[in-house]
This record gives structure tokens, C-alpha cells and sequence, in this order.
């Protein structure tokens, strides 16, 4: 007969102590999960992050201050599916404690002063109405006020269909920002987590001048069988991975949670906002700004080292620098040979 030991029992943990991970399958301890950015420790897989996981990932300390906390949605539809609008919000807001999908305020990144956006994806799916956009057209139009860069952290699955067409509207009232934002020099960098699709990929969240997405992130305007059907054609695996649209060219770089922050902060080093007044060169001609025109700037102003380093060939004169200044010096002839250029 078999000996028991009742004080040795093994007791049943709480159920939410455990998260399974949909990569590989473990079985990891939220703890552990918390002190990992929320990053599988087995596999890599990145998890979804609220809005003050991202704050403490990416911000100062303290630096965050939000802005126009109190704006919420109302229901201009008297839109009703399998229940009323307002109901859906009420307990989208009793789940995550926000008021909407998005926060938006000033922070800083290693210093640097950014108007700053976040999506949160728990929140009706992250879903972009008047509200959210409302927020990001904020955010970008302080930074053009203020000349401090934009960035924001898209998680979202596209417009809100309870609002309509209002919430289709939301793609041109937060794209036009962008366009003063390039013509003052002011960039904006585009965070894109897993997932950003929809309306919100197909407005300011593809249009970053450094676009940053977090590895494997789905990132994609519908979804695989819809777009497949689409263009009439089977669609190789993977296609709406941040990896794939990296090697494509859609994304310009795939960086784990653990360095997002550093690579950021270097980001906002190297693309400095324009002098304000700046309209153009010496020449009288248009100055073209944009990430390689603010690089090569960057790499004009401190020298042939850097230049090296990201691969700029700074050239020297009043004509170069953060533009389409004057090409002539392509048209010289070469050198002789043995002649020091």
C-alpha cells in the first residue's frame, strides 16, 4: 500500500501564471515572460505589449506626458451588430483601461524630445475611428509645431467598421500631416508591431521615412485567402511577415524588442530635424529633404569617418549638403594618372 504524503502534494498554480507560446508551444512563466519584454525565452517569438509596456520599452523615464487623454468616441451611426456600439467601447475600455485604441503625448528617446504615438491592439483590435485618428493627426501635427520628430507604434487591424465611412476618412486626415511634416524636415519614424493592417498600413504607417517593424510582426493591407484571391494566385508562405517585406523592400529594418530602443535612439542621431527656415540651398534651388538627404548632411557635417561608416560619399562645398544641391562636380574630367585628387 502506497505511502501518502499529504504536506507534499503538488498544489495547482493559478491558471494565468503560464502563457503557451503560439510559436513553439511552451509553456512559459509570465514572470519570466514580464522580464523578457514580453519576448519567448525558447523560440523568439515577440508577444503583443500594451501601451504602458511600450512607454517603459521605449521612453525616458518619466518623460512621457500624455495629451488629449480625454477624447473618447460616440456613436454617430447608432451602429448595433451583435451588440450596440457604446457597449462595445464600455467594455473595451473596462478591459484595458483606456479610452481608446490609441494614446498619443510628448516623450523622449535617449534625450531626444518625439511626439510620440502608440496603438494598443487589445482595444476593439487596435481599430482606427475618428477618435484615433483625431490622436495621430495630433501627434504629427505637433511635431511639425514644435520641430521634433514623430514616431509612432502601429498595432491595429484597420479602420473601425462601426463608424463607416467616418472611419475611412481617418486614412486622409492622417496622411496629409505627413506631407508638411517632409516639407519642413521634420521625420517621422513608423513602428510597425504584430499585427498593422488595414486602413492603418495603407495610410501613415507606410509612409515612415525609416519604416522599423518587430520581428515576424504580420504586417499586410487584408488577409492571406483574400489578397490571394485577389490577384488570381497562390502566394508564397510568409508573404505578410515583417521579414519577407524586409528582403522586398517595404520595411527598412527588422529589429528585435531588445534593441528597439537603442536602434531609435540612433534613428532620431542620425535624421535631425531641418533648421526652421531652411527652404533652400545657397544656389536658390529647392531643397529635397528626406533619410538620405539628412544622412549625407549628417555625414557632411562630421567628417569622412561617418561618411564611411554608413556608406555616404559626403562631398565638401557650399552646393552639398541635405538636398539636390549642384552636380557639376560630376561632370569634371578625371585625373591624370599619378595626379592626388
Amino acid at each position: 500500500m502506497p505511502i501518502k504524503f499529504p504536506f507534499s502534494r503538488r498544489r495547482a498554480g493559478p491558471a494565468d501564471a503560464w502563457t503557451k507560446c503560439p510559436s513553439c508551444d511552451q509553456q512559459v512563466f509570465n514572470r519570466q515572460l514580464e522580464r523578457n519584454l514580453r519576448v519567448c525565452p525558447t523560440c523568439g517569438h515577440h508577444f503583443r505589449m500594451g501601451i504602458g509596456e511600450r512607454i517603459e520599452l521605449l521612453c525616458d523615464e518619466g518623460s512621457f506626458v500624455e495629451r488629449d487623454a480625454g477624447l473618447t468616441s460616440v456613436d454617430p451611426l447608432q451602429f448595433v451588430d451583435q451588440k450596440p456600439y457604446p457597449e462595445r467601447i464600455e467594455a473595451a475600455h473596462a478591459k484595458t483601461g483606456l479610452s481608446e485604441a490609441a494614446v498619443w503625448g510628448i516623450g523622449s528617446v535617449d534625450g531626444h524630445p518625439v511626439a510620440l504615438g502608440l496603438f494598443d491592439f487589445r482595444f476593439m483590435g487596435g481599430s482606427m475611428g475618428s477618435v484615433v485618428g483625431e490622436k495621430v493627426a495630433r501627434c504629427l501635427e505637433t511635431a511639425l509645431t514644435e520641430r521634433i520628430p514623430a514616431v509612432i507604434v502601429a498595432a491595429s487591424g484597420g479602420a473601425r467598421m462601426q463608424e463607416g465611412t467616418l472611419s475611412l476618412l481617418q486614412l486622409a486626415k492622417t496622411t496629409a500631416p505627413l506631407v508638411r511634416l517632409d516639407e519642413a524636415g521634420v521625420p517621422f519614424v513608423s513602428i510597425l508591431t504584430d499585427p498593422t493592417t488595414g486602413g492603418v498600413l495603407a495610410s501613415f504607417a507606410s509612409l515612415g521615412d525609416v519604416i522599423v517593424a518587430e520581428p515576424r510582426a504580420l504586417i499586410g493591407f487584408a488577409g492571406a485567402r483574400v489578397a490571394s484571391g485577389t490577384v488570381g494566385e497562390e502566394l508564397p508562405e510568409g508573404f505578410q511577415t515583417a521579414e519577407f517585406l524586409l528582403e522586398h523592400g517595404f520595411v527598412d529594418l527588422v529589429v528585435p524588442r531588445a534593441e528597439l530602443r537603442a536602434t531609435l535612439a540612433r534613428i532620431l542621431r542620425l535624421l535631425p530635424v531641418a533648421v526652421a527656415g531652411d527652404e533652400g540651398l545657397l544656389d536658390g534651388t529647392a531643397r529635397a529633404w528626406g533619410p538620405i538627404g539628412a544622412l549625407s548632411g549628417f555625414a557632411e557635417r562630421v567628417g569622412g569617418a561617418v561618411s564611411e561608416t554608413i556608406g555616404i560619399d559626403a562631398q565638401a562645398g557650399a552646393a552639398a549638403g541635405n538636398g539636390n544641391g549642384s552636380r557639376e562636380h560630376l561632370a569634371e574630367p578625371p585625373a591624370e594618372a599619378g595626379e592626388r585628387r
